[in-house]
């Protein structure tokens, strides 16, 4: 019998005939399943994306459409589990189940927060309340947040629970004072533009129903006592505007001002120049109580808390240290927490810190992605708006990006016996080089969210962080905390002198880059899904584990690349008060002393920059267009519709007549053939951009983009015309 002979190929010949693609699948599928293993890092993520998905919805969703829609999920989560299915299902549908629980949870917050709002114009009113807190300034000064007891012209049922007045510049009354002043107030306002940031939503999770400035003085009264909460929160910011004070008196007004919003919160006393170079110099985000604040002073008081526990070798010989020290971290960021105010930024960096020191008293690292997916998971459940503040998602960036850089730092190797001639050097730049590589990975996690939502590059802000991080690591804030301490026995004042010496020289590092040529550069915002994909390229970067992470790369710059429509030829005011138009990169405003916030705000969302023209002629209720205006619009901001002659005179001249009041009651022939937008227009669409297109002029109206929403008390309508 014959053997047959079944030739056999050798490895190189089977390699050969194998695809060429093949190698590369069986790479890529094994990078997938280990990072399959990672799905919980995920889950923040999703969880946040299904509460923008409920913010940003142009409907109310039902509660029990979206806890039906958990349950489903969850239920056929259970049945994956139940009968094997493959880890990839498993990993999606768990995804889905967080990202419904996002849009449930923004839901059930929504409307726990519910709370009464003005509504209608601003008209004047009397108020009769307490103020609860000194807010940050704005452009018309200083600001009150007040708790209203009787608002003239609205019943007990439709008082608003806070109100937020403007009432310049003069000292704000200490928190907790009863005041009886006259305002006008009105509703929170609408999105400046179509397709902008909508104030209104913060101030419905903030229970503020109404806002306006102070006309007259300010009077104190008597008022009943209030309920024990709102007495409480009123006695924390009192002694908080108190510690404000006696800090700018240690430090001076100049440093001062900005030590004091450091510590306490309050902005009162930073002034403008400040504020613009901090801005120009990205270095705004050193004046807001944030993760780099909690950072130092649950830092310092750690590893002091370590040094002194270790000096006592009683102490060090029969307790834990690191958990001692933890502890005393814990504490000191939740004491600062109380003493700032406990603003939204500050409390998402007290519960990421505080996760930190909980890893470490559980034996558990204290800084990895798993912790910082725990912080961010309960700051959503928390508060589920803040996953479409930009202080959240630039946050929430930047501390994942450093974190996975210091994952993937190397370790550098411990030395024995080497002279500090070489060590010390060694050491001097393994520290350049992280700082370096620190401040450049934050800067590029923040750059797509600042571009997005605030329109700045700040192109020197790599070497302004740079020169200030030693300053406010080392100096700045140890030493004010030390001396915050130690002011109440009044033995602060060398301490907070020399933080005051360190707030002067990072203001003048701020200035010397905020006039360096090109130092900020106005950036047109994206169509908002280019920073979706901007944040997922963002988050496979820093949270997958692979080559295959740099898939991100790409769409981490989406909002960099992704071209930009066409800008509008004009923008109006959401009240009909005011307008600007384009002329080539600039906003040329019709009435630069009115409205100036909201028309900067536009200008800056479309990439150009503000300016005064002399092709309006204005009178002291009209502005009309002179020959050679960028475009033919007329504006009426009188509250009296305007007569039949001055309607025809704006008619003749303009192609679009913006009418603030009530459309007349029959329209002028000259009128025929031109836009008119009256006063019915503004109250169903708001805010209004205008195209010019061959046939016409396109109308697109901010209100249809708010949908209808629990904040958005503006009448709805079909208002986006083509006319």
């Amino acid at each position: 019998m014959l053997a047959t002979e079944i030739p056999v190929a050798s490895s190189s010949e089977a390699a050969a005939d194998d695809p060429p693609w093949r190698d590369f699948r069986v790479w890529a599928l094994a990078e997938l399943r280990r990072n399959l293993e990672r799905d919980f890092l995920w889950a923040p993520v999703a969880f946040g994306l299904g509460a923008s998905a409920y913010l940003e919805a142009r409907s109310e969703p039902s509660l029990w459409a979206l806890a039906a829609s958990v349950a489903a999920l969850v239920a056929f989560r259970w049945a994956c589990l139940r009968w094997s299915a493959p880890r990839w299902a498993l990993v999606l549908v768990t995804l889905a189940s967080f990202a419904a629980a996002g849009g449930l949870a923004a839901k059930i917050r929504g409307d726990r927060v519910a709370a009464p709002i003005i509504s209608g114009e601003r008209i004047v009113r009397r108020v009769e309340g307490f103020v609860v807190d000194v807010a940050s300034p704005g452009a018309g000064g200083q600001r009150l947040v007040i708790a209203p007891v009787t608002i003239s012209g609205l019943a007990p049922e439709r008082t608003p629970t806070r109100i937020r007045v403007t009432i310049g510049d003069v000292p704000p009354p200490a928190p907790g004072q009863a005041l009886r002043l006259k305002a006008m107030l009105g509703p929170p306002p609408p999105p400046a533009a179509p397709g902008s940031y909508d104030f209104a939503r913060d101030a419905w999770f903030d229970s503020i129903g109404g806002v306006g400035f102070v006309i007259g003085d300010v009077a104190a009264t008597r008022l009943d006592q209030p309920p024990l909460r709102l007495r409480l929160t009123m006695a924390v910011n009192a002694f908080r505007w108190r510690l404000a004070q006696r800090l700018v008196a240690r430090m001076g007004p100049t440093s001062g001002g900005i030590g004091a919003a450091m510590v306490t919160g309050h902005e009162a006393w930073i002034t403008s120049a400040q504020t613009d170079a901090m801005r120009a110099s990205g270095l705004a985000h050193i004046l807001s109580i944030s993760g780099l604040h909690m950072a130092i002073v649950g830092g310092f008081v750690f590893g002091g808390a370590r040094l002194l526990i270790a000096a006592w070798p009683w102490l060090a010989l029969r307790a834990p240290g690191k958990k001692l020290a933890a502890v005393a971290g814990l504490a000191a960021v939740l004491a600062y927490l109380v003493i700032s105010g406990a603003p939204p930024p500050a409390e998402r960096s007290a519960i990421t810190a505080s996760v930190a020191f909980l890893a470490i008293l559980f034996d558990r690292r204290a800084i990895t992605l798993h912790g910082l997916a725990v912080a961010a998971l309960v700051i959503l459940a928390l508060m589920p708006e803040t996953a479409a503040e930009p202080g959240f998602q630039m946050s929430f960036a930047a501390t994942a990006a450093l974190v996975a850089l210091a994952e993937a730092w190397p370790t550098p190797v411990r030395e024995i016996s080497t002279p500090w001639w070489i060590r010390w050097p060694q050491a001097a730049l393994t520290w350049l080089a992280a700082s370096v590589a620190a401040s450049l990975v934050a800067g590029l996690a923040t750059a797509p969210f600042a571009m997005q939502h605030f329109n700045r590059v700040a192109v020197w802000g790599l070497p302004a962080n740079l020169a200030v991080e030693p300053l406010s690591s080392f100096v700045i804030m140890p030493f004010l905390a030390v001396g915050t301490v130690l002011e109440a026995f009044g033995l602060g004042g060398p301490f907070l002198k020399v933080a005051g010496w360190g707030v002067d020289s990072m203001v003048a590092i701020a200035s010397r880059f905020a006039s360096a040529h090109g130092a900020q550069q106005i950036v047109a915002s994206a169509p908002s899904q280019a920073l979706v994909v901007a944040f997922l390229g963002l988050m496979i970067l820093c949270l997958w584990r692979g080559r295959l992470r740099w898939i991100g790369a790409p769409l981490a710059l989406s909002v960099a690349l992704w071209p930009r429509p066409a800008p509008p030829d004009a923008w109006i005011a959401a009240d009909g008060v005011t307008a600007a138009v384009r002329a080539g990169d600039a906003a040329v405003l019709l009435r630069a002393d009115a409205k100036r916030f909201g028309a900067e705000l536009w200008a800056r969302r479309r990439g150009l920059i503000p300016s005064a023209s002399a092709l309006y002629a204005c009178d002291r209720r009209t502005c009309a267009p002179r020959p050679g205006a960028p475009a033919r619009l007329a504006l009426a901001w009188s509250r009296k519709t305007p007569d039949a002659e001055t309607l025809s005179g704006l008619c003749v001249r303009a192609e679009v007549v913006v009418v603030r009041a009530a459309a007349p009651t029959r329209t002028p022939p000259l009128c025929a053939d031109t836009v008119l937008l009256t006063g019915e227009d503004f109250a169903r669409g708001g805010a209004a951009e205008l195209y010019r297109r061959p046939d016409g002029w396109r109308v697109v109206w901010a209100q249809p983009l708010r949908g209808d929403r629990p904040w958005s008390r503006m009448l709805t309508g079909d208002v986006t015309s083509d006319r």
